[in-house]
């Protein structure tokens, strides 16, 4: 009886161990011809906000010919209550306290008001060596949301612009 307890004991400490902590996520970089010749890339994360709303946050690039035509990263609220200044610019604070803006890519008109796409094309050279961004959202009932985007995606979204 005592080894029969002892090995439910053991089956349950070693099943708590590998469900208590998770292995880290690996970076996933798609890729999808959408003509010939065009190339959509794309960095795919759920991240919660400051508040603990869901976003859909997307990096992508596209290229034509092998010139890159546009990066940009699409920003989706979930639940859809969120609502996008429209045009103003995104946010994005590094560690380092460097403050950079990106242009609203939706100036004239967004897909649905939880949506926001910024051009970075220009920005993701400039943050160098971070440890993560804080993206500070434009939004109309909650301007000072915010999102964390850790290392890891950090360095997924500078690895998609490599190439």
């Amino acid at each position: 009886m005592r080894l029969f307890l002892s090995l439910i004991f053991s089956l349950i400490f070693l099943l708590s161990v590998s469900w208590g902590n998770p292995q880290p996520a690996e970076a996933i970089i798609s890729y999808q011809e959408e003509a010939p010749g065009q190339i959509l890339s794309q960095s795919r994360h759920t991240l919660r906000d400051n508040r603990r709303e869901s976003w859909q946050v997307i990096l992508f690039k596209r290229l034509k010919d092998k010139k890159v035509q546009r990066v940009d990263l699409r920003l989706v609220g979930f639940p859809d209550t969120a609502t996008f200044i429209h045009p103003q610019p995104l946010t994005l604070t590094t560690t380092q306290g460097k403050i950079l803006q990106a242009s609203d890519r939706f100036s004239q008109k967004s897909p649905a008001p939880n949506v926001g796409e910024y051009d970075l094309e220009k920005i993701l050279p400039q943050l160098g060596t971070v440890q993560e961004i804080k993206l500070g959202l434009p939004l109309e009932n909650h301007p000072s949301t915010y999102i964390k985007i850790p290392l890891p995606v950090v360095l997924e979204w500078q690895e998609l612009t490599k190439f």
